[in-house]
């Protein structure tokens, strides 16, 4: 994350215009199971890998992604002369959508059923909020979760509340970071790297994302679909990670 913050505040000062967007999976996971409430993910019958997300792991996730994640994200931004504000989607109903009732998974190759989950997909976001903050100099440091429309928290994939964000401001660009160089044709050869697809085949990318990159692709499919400019999927672990996505290092979607 500090090449990350470093590399945010050099663009910043460059006179970029930037929203930065984060989640925290991992460390919720430990911290969940230090609280004797380890994580169960699921596969919905489209093929997607997810958490269940019943109450108390939605609020370990306001714990981890809201607090201890966000704040050291912004504190390192302020020693970096960043004056950025951190939200999670539930301030000021930032990002918005509906809870889902119910959710079809594949367990033990059946189908079932499973209530009681919070989770959900963002539908709007509070543009006048984003804008009076990056109109008057802070730069807006976002995480899930969501909040519904009967106002309960959701947890929301970060990759696709990225997507909806970049739609919702009309962005030119979407920088998504992970711990590979991009998309992979033979996952995880880092070799076979794919540089660049056309927009009009941005679908087919999903032939080659393998577990959480499927997310990802679906997010930058329904962004590119929206109007964003381009979408880059980038190595989060090397120097100037943004810096270089912008310049075209990764796999460029455009």
């Amino acid at each position: 994350m500090g090449a990350v913050c470093q590399d945010v505040a050099d663009l910043i000062k460059e006179g970029r215009e930037l929203i930065l967007v984060h989640g925290g999976s991992h460390e919720t996971n430990l911290v969940a199971e230090r609280l004797g409430h380890p994580p169960r993910f699921i596969t919905s019958v489209s093929g997607y890998t997810s958490r269940f997300t019943d109450r108390e792991t939605l609020e370990i996730f306001e714990m981890v992604y809201c607090g201890k994640i966000n704040k050291q994200v912004v504190e390192k931004l302020q020693s970096l002369g960043v004056n950025a504000v951190g939200l999670s989607g539930l301030d000021g109903r930032l990002l918005e959508g509906r809870r889902k009732e119910s959710i079809r998974v594949r367990e033990g190759g059946k189908r079932r059923v499973l209530h009681g989950d919070y989770t959900g997909t963002v539908e709007r976001v509070n543009t006048m909020l984003l804008r009076l903050l990056l109109d008057n100099g802070y730069l807006p440091v976002v995480t899930p979760p969501a909040i519904s429309y009967e106002s309960e928290g959701i947890n929301v994939d970060g990759d696709r509340a990225a997507a909806a964000i970049a739609e919702a401001l009309d962005a030119t660009d979407l920088v998504i970071l992970s711990n590979v160089p991009g998309l992979l044709r033979h996952f995880p050869d880092e070799t076979t790297l794919i540089p660049r697809i056309e927009r009009t085949r941005a679908e087919e990318a999903m032939a080659f994302a393998e577990g959480r990159m499927r997310k990802k692709v679906l997010g930058a499919v329904e962004a590119l679909a929206a109007g964003v400019g381009r979408v880059i999927f980038a190595d989060g672990r090397v120097e100037a990670p943004i810096r270089a996505a912008l310049d075209g290092r990764g796999t460029v979607i455009a």
